[in-house]
């Protein structure tokens, strides 16, 4: 991503499910001595005033205290008008505004008929029915556009994990087990590879990953890029990432050497990394997970990598975070005989891949410019659930 993060532009390559060019958004309207109201959920703003300065001047902010957010407060202050006929809903901070729990068709029914756009932190939604609101006519932007540069940049790390079998080096090294340390040195070079000429399977080529092809492509580190989407992407991108497409998951899996899986998870918690479709894995694959936890079966996942059909894998997301599953955990801390097995076969961490400052601030940026190009009847930076709304806005 390479205009700076607190400033996202349209002319970007923001990820749509399915882009809907002929949409048209008609610009919210009220009486002169009236402005739009927005319900601001979660933490106030923190780094774009400037930003706030002008989003605050157009727009009625409406910020419900921690005690309303709790669920049923929340819904009954819905039903009762409490915050009035708001036009957007704001969520600047993904660890706060979350309150009322998941925005299922229960929760999105009370919403006003006013509303016209819902924008928050995070490049994950599924914890937000976008089909629901979609024919509510509500806009659903997410803020994966500013986390893009962070999480490519830890899945870099992921994948050279996976190829490298860095926590079995780092946990060695740090075990004060000379032994240890010397098996280590000793047996890893015949288990680790080279990056370059492997083959990267890419599940969703959004923005995240489209910046992963291009650092672990031909110009950095020589890996030949695949990708499987459910929509193809243009010509043009794909000449320039020198990626190749798959039409079906399986073509995917049975063709690349590490897999990474990159695409936004839904409510519904469908998985696709189960026992089916580990199996299509070519023998002797890694695994990187930068997603969401729900999209895969861990147990599933466990039992591959014990019966050696992956050799390594890399999980950023967890099914049940904060709680770790107990048998990738020990795969993560294994250790063994000297001379036998491959400890460490898995690299675990704590949902921190597009945890850094820069990331924070462009989803607050990025979510307010959404809710401003909406109401003014422009088209929404980064929208998820276009292809659900019929007939406008």
């Amino acid at each position: 991503m390479g205009e700076p993060f607190n400033t996202p532009v349209p002319g970007a390559t923001p990820r749509s499910q399915s882009p809907v060019s002929h949409l048209y958004i008609a610009p919210v309207t009220t009486a002169a001595h009236e402005k739009p109201i927005v319900l601001h959920i979660g933490d106030e703003v923190r780094y774009n005033m400037h930003t706030y300065d002008d989003f605050a001047s157009k727009y009625t902010i409406v910020r419900p205290s921690v005690a309303e957010r709790q669920r049923p407060v929340f819904m009954q202050a819905l039903r009762d008008g409490k915050w009035g006929q708001f036009s957007a809903i704001f969520r600047p901070f993904w660890g706060s505004g979350g309150e009322m729990g998941v925005w299922d068709e229960d929760l999105v029914a009370l919403l006003p008929d006013t509303c016209r756009v819902f924008a928050s932190a995070g490049a994950g939604f599924d914890w937000v029915d976008t089909r629901t609101l979609g024919k509510q006519g509500i806009v659903y932007c997410n803020t994966g556009l500013a986390a893009a540069e962070a999480v490519s940049d830890f899945a870099v790390a992921m994948v050279i994990s996976t190829f490298r079998h860095l926590p079995w080096c780092i946990g060695a090294a740090s075990s004060s087990d000379a032994g240890a340390f010397k098996d280590c040195h000793r047996r890893a070079t015949a288990q680790s590879r080279n990056l370059r000429g492997h083959v990267l399977g890419i599940i969703g080529m959004g923005n995240i990953g489209q910046c992963l092809a291009e650092k672990l492509g031909c110009v950095a580190f020589g890996m030949r890029i695949h990708y499987y989407d459910v929509v193809r992407k243009p010509v043009e991108l794909e000449a320039r990432l020198h990626a190749t497409y798959h039409s079906t998951l399986g073509g995917l899996l049975s063709t690349a050497d590490c897999v990474v899986l990159c695409t936004p998870a839904s409510i519904d918690g469908k998985t696709l990394i189960n026992k089916d479709s580990l199996g299509l894995f070519k023998p002797g694959a890694r695994f990187v997970n930068v997603a969401r936890g729900s999209l895969v079966d861990e147990e599933a996942l466990a039992d591959a990598l014990e019966d050696n059909q992956l050799v390594s894998a890399a999980l950023d997301v967890h099914t049940s975070e904060p709680r770790v599953n107990p048998r990738l955990a020990k795969l993560a801390w294994l250790t063994s005989q000297e001379g036998t097995g491959v400890p460490g076969r898995v690299m675990l961490t704590c949902h921190n891949a597009g945890g850094v400052l820069e990331t924070h601030i462009g989803f607050e940026e990025l979510s307010m410019r959404n809710i401003m190009a909406v109401l003014d009847g422009a088209k929404p930076i980064t929208p998820v659930n276009l292809h659900y709304i019929v007939g406008g806005l």
